[in-house]
């Protein structure tokens, strides 16, 4: 899945992009208010991580030009400021969480994983779907029989947008932007290989190829 990351900090930008990414996310940086609020406006990320004191543009402006505009993206507000009534005034633009910092990694991805599961009706931290079930923490899958596969990142990635989105086509250019951050060449090629790692580990009939469409995870 990918993220946007506005966060004018550079220091905390490597520390966060480069553990998103472990964790297995694409990640897109803005550094500063008005670049951040035209990327969201793209219809590219599942999430936003919002800053709120940022240069050209503070986050509630951002975050309200979204929601004037319509722009569903989930918003998590990221920012040293720990006061009541900005919580408050952030939750009122229609930001969906809050974390403010200092805070530990494992805590920004318990919440990020927490929104995207709870948008995709996904009850607990736990994705279970199809007799699959995903181990986030150790990137791995396991079968209905109790069997563990590994998965490499990119098997990983793609995995887990197939289990987010079952039973709808997936397109190779919505697969493929999963992957790529803007700074990567892309590679559409890619994707077929791939899926075809997970039949041979998963099985054949679990990813149904649909001719000039894209493929579709069976449950």
């Amino acid at each position: 899945m990918r993220l946007l990351l506005i966060e004018d900090d550079q220091s905390l930008v490597n520390l966060f992009k480069k553990d998103l990414e472990k964790a297995g996310y694409t990640v897109d940086v803005a550094h500063n208010g008005v670049d951040g609020e035209f990327l969201g406006d793209e219809g590219l990320y599942e999430l936003a991580i919002l800053d709120l004191g940022l240069p050209q543009r503070n986050g509630l402006d951002v975050l309200r030009n979204w929601r004037a505009k319509h722009n569903t993206i989930l918003v998590l507000i990221l920012t040293a400021r720990d006061t009541w009534r900005e919580k408050v005034d952030g939750f009122k633009a229609g930001a969906d969480d809050y974390l403010a910092k200092p805070f530990h990694i494992e805590e920004l991805l318990a919440r990020i994983n927490a929104l995207i599961y709870r948008t995709h009706q996904q009850p607990t931290m736990t994705l279970v779907v199809g007799g699959l079930k995903l181990d986030e923490e150790r990137q791995q899958v396991i079968t209905e029989t109790g069997h563990v596969q590994g998965l490499t990142g990119i098997e990983f990635k793609l995995l887990r947008y197939f289990l987010l989105h079952p039973g709808q086509i997936l397109s190779k250019a919505t697969l493929t932007a999963q992957l790529y951050n803007l700074e990567s060449d892309r590679d559409s090629n890619v994707i077929e290989v791939y899926v075809n790692h997970l039949r041979r580990k998963l099985g054949k009939h679990r990813f149904e190829t649909h001719r000039g469409q894209g493929y579709v995870f069976k449950e």
